[in-house]
C-alpha cells in the first residue's frame, strides 16, 4: 500500500487547519505546500478546497452554543436574525466577485511567486493597520450592523487574491472599520462558515467527475487533520489576541514571502512558473 498520498493528505490538512484562521493565508500556504508535495494538479486543488470543511467544523464546534442559540432564536429573537443577516450580507461581495472574476484570478495568480508577492504586500497592510490609531466603536459581534457587515464583506473579498488571507483581510478590515480585535476575529470565524461552506459545495459540484472512491482515505485523513489543527489554532488565537496584536504575523509573512522568492531566484526550489 502506497502511504505517500496519505502523508500528502495529512500535511495539507494540518497546513489548512493551522493557517485558515490566522492572517497568513491558507490558500497561499496550500498552493506552496501542494507544489512542494507534487499534489498541485486539478485533483489536488479540489482536495485543498474540500478539506476546508474540517476547518469549518472546528469553528462550529468551538461556538456550538452560540450557533445553537442563534438557530433556536431565529423565529423570534431580533439579535439572532440580525446575526444571520449580517453573515449573509458579508458573504455576498466575495460570492459575486468570485463568480465574476474567480476563473481569471485562478488562471493568473494561483502560483507560488504571485502568492509570495501577495504575502509581502499583505504584511505591509497589517503593519500599517497596527501602527495607526485604533479607535474602537464596536466592541462585540452583536453590535455589528448591516453597513458594517457589508464593509467587512468587501474586505473579505480581497482574499480572492491568493496569498492575501481571508481571515486576515476580514480582521484587519475590521480594525480599520472600528471593531475591537475580539469582535473582528470572531466575526471572521463566523463568516468562514458560509464562505468556506459555499466554496466547498460549489467545487464539489463543479469538479464532481474528479471524485472517486479510491480517494476516500485521502478525504478522511485531510478532513480530520484539518479539523484538529484548526480547532487548536482557533483556541490559541482567541487567547493570543487578548494580549497581543498581529504584528508578528506580518513579519512572518514577509519572511515567508522572501524565502519563496529567493529560493526561486537562486534555483534552490523549482517552484511552478507563474
Amino acid at each position: 500500500m502506497d502511504l505517500y498520498p496519505l502523508f500528502q493528505a495529512l500535511v495539507l490538512g494540518i497546513v489548512e487547519g493551522l493557517t485558515e484562521f490566522l492572517p497568513i493565508s491558507s490558500t497561499g500556504h496550500l498552493i506552496l505546500a501542494g507544489d512542494l508535495l507534487d499534489f498541485n494538479d486539478e485533483r489536488g486543488k479540489l482536495f485543498e478546497i474540500v478539506i476546508q470543511s474540517g476547518a469549518i467544523l472546528a469553528v462550529v464546534w468551538e461556538y456550538r452554543h452560540r450557533f445553537g442559540k442563534v438557530l433556536a432564536g431565529l423565529p423570534g429573537d431580533p439579535l439572532a436574525r440580525r446575526f444571520v443577516a449580517n453573515l449573509a450580507i458579508a458573504f455576498l461581495p466575495l460570492a459575486i466577485l468570485g463568480l465574476l472574476f474567480g476563473k481569471a484570478i485562478k488562471a493568473t495568480l494561483f502560483a507560488p511567486i504571485p502568492v509570495a508577492i501577495a504575502f509581502i504586500a499583505g504584511a505591509l497592510v497589517i503593519l500599517w493597520a497596527e501602527r495607526r490609531t485604533h479607535t474602537i466603536t464596536i466592541q462585540s459581534v452583536d453590535e455589528i450592523g448591516p453597513w458594517d457587515a457589508l464593509k467587512l464583506g468587501f474586505a473579505q473579498a480581497c482574499a480572492l487574491i491568493p496569498g492575501t488571507s481571508r481571515s486576515g483581510a476580514t480582521i484587519i478590515g475590521g480594525l480599520f472599520f472600528g471593531l475591537s480585535r475580539q469582535a473582528a476575529t470572531e466575526f471572521s470565524f463566523f463568516l468562514a462558515v458560509p464562505t468556506l461552506g459555499a466554496a466547498t459545495l460549489y467545487q464539489l459540484y463543479k469538479e464532481r467527475q474528479l471524485l472517486v472512491w479510491d480517494d476516500l482515505g485521502l478525504w478522511i485523513v485531510g478532513f480530520v487533520s484539518a479539523f484538529v489543527s484548526a480547532f487548536l489554532c482557533v483556541r490559541w488565537l482567541l487567547r493570543y489576541i487578548s494580549h497581543h496584536d498581529f504584528t508578528i504575523f506580518a513579519w512572518y509573512r514577509i519572511a515567508f514571502g522572501l524565502v519563496v522568492i529567493m529560493t526561486w531566484q537562486w534555483g534552490i526550489v523549482d517552484w511552478t512558473s507563474p
